[in-house]
């Protein structure tokens, strides 16, 4: 990142991606129910894409 000045600010950041199964369980945990995981259409394989409804 460069700040106006173009003084470089390093970030120290993490950036981290759940499981699939660990995503659905908090999907359930939170009242909703999963009906489908799809690939993202432009990342298949490396991307999920959850379908899910909350029964109100």
């Amino acid at each position: 990142m460069v700040a106006s000045d173009q003084e470089v600010l390093p970030s120290d950041s993490t950036l981290r991606f759940r499981e699939r199964d660990e995503v659905e369980a908090d999907l359930v945990a939170h009242g909703f129910v999963p009906d489908e995981v799809r690939d993202a259409p432009d990342r298949p394989g490396r991307e999920f894409v959850f379908c899910a409804r909350h029964p109100e």
